[in-house]
């Protein structure tokens, strides 16, 4: 199975990646992840572009396109959404999201060096601006167990806590009993963890979600007063 990644939770990134059905390995084939976080529009079709030709593939020759459906940004997440649904329709192909925390928590559960940390379940969190975080909480065995939200840091469960942000809040985790794993302190949504992921669930049946975006917020964008009271 060839399946292409797409997250724009926080990064702009893609990959892509081949399932092998003999041991259900997933095999990252080629990928691009971007250090900005405001470039999304400009870059990521060209890295898609550039992926299927340095894998000599086409795009009618996947069988899944996966995005990442949030939480993040307004703007980000319409980016990576609208260009999965796009290719999707042009080359045929079934569209599916996946949680964009779940790139994380399989990051996670795939360092050694974190099997016995994480036995009693553990948090993901990246920065969410305003001064929160958006989170979610895990099992030992990477079973989603509450989330995602969006808030203060304080209101983080207790135990380790991995991604981007936490750094930011050492002293309100520590108030609420939740220790930032510095090893993740800079981790964010990753399309090659987040396709993993997928495939990892594809394997063992399980459903993924609707390309619905998780915003977890009301927009900034307001529609000014005149314009309101003009269409009243």
């Amino acid at each position: 199975m060839l399946v292409l990644a797409i997250d724009t939770s926080a990064i702009a990134s893609a990959a892509l990646l081949k399932a092998h059905d003999e041991d259900g390995r997933a095999e990252v084939l080629e990928s691009f992840a971007t250090t900005e976080t405001n470039t999304h529009s400009e870059v990521l079709a060209p890295a898609i572009a550039g992926l299927l030709e340095q894998a000599g593939a086409d795009g009618r020759e996947l069988e899944r396109i996966i995005v990442g459906v949030g939480p993040g940004p307004f703007t980000g997440l319409r980016v990576g959404i609208a260009t999965a649904r796009t290719l999707g329709f042009a080359w045929g192909v079934p569209v599916d999201g996946v949680m964009s925390l779940d790139a994380i928590a399989w990051d996670v559960l795939a360092d050694p060096a974190e099997a016995g940390a994480v036995r009693e379940g553990f948090t993901v969190a990246i920065d969410a601006r305003r001064k929160e975080l958006y989170w979610a909480r895990y099992a030992g065995d990477g079973e989603l167990l509450d989330g995602p939200h969006v808030g203060a840091p304080g209101d983080l469960p207790a135990g380790p806590v991995y991604g981007a942000g936490t750094a930011l809040y050492p002293e309100a985790l520590a108030g609420a009993g939740a220790t930032g794993v510095e090893r993740f302190a800079t981790r964010v949504p990753r399309a090659a963890s987040l396709g993993a992921f997928a495939l990892g669930c594809l394997a063992q049946e399980q459903e993924l979600l609707p390309t619905t975006p998780l915003y977890l917020r009301e927009s900034d964008a307001k529609v000014p007063a005149a314009m309101r009271k003009g269409t009243a």
